[in-house]
């Protein structure tokens, strides 16, 4: 017997529908714990993290992501003039911003 024949002597299993039932609702039950557990977080952080960026001003000290400690001297769009000693000051992208540890405003202490 060659290995078509095997295949489609292979007994038929009845109540498959039951089966593919369960097997649906498993995957969608992974599809919301992925959701919960993963997704959802990750948002959260990243408005967190927006906010966080948006709300940078003039005289705040912050921390890029390199480990830079500096006083913010100046802002534009997506740029930050961080004075980092005196008479020394470096443009940074708004992105390598890593926390804010002291601010004017409602960021104190705040870090992403």
């Amino acid at each position: 017997m060659n290995l078509h024949h095997i295949i489609l002597m292979t007994p038929q299993q009845g109540g498959q529908g039951g089966g593919m039932f369960s097997t649906l609702i498993m995957f969608g039950l992974i599809i919301v714990i992925f959701y919960f557990m993963i997704l959802r977080p990750q948002q959260k952080r990243q408005k967190e993290r927006e906010k966080m960026l948006g709300d940078i001003q003039k005289g705040d000290k912050i921390i890029t992501a390199g480990g830079v400690h500096g006083t913010v001297a100046g802002l534009e769009d997506k740029t930050i003039l961080l004075q980092i000693a005196e008479n020394v000051k470096v443009k940074i992208e708004k992105s390598a911003v890593s926390s804010v540890t002291r601010s004017t405003g409602d960021n104190v202490g705040k870090t992403s």
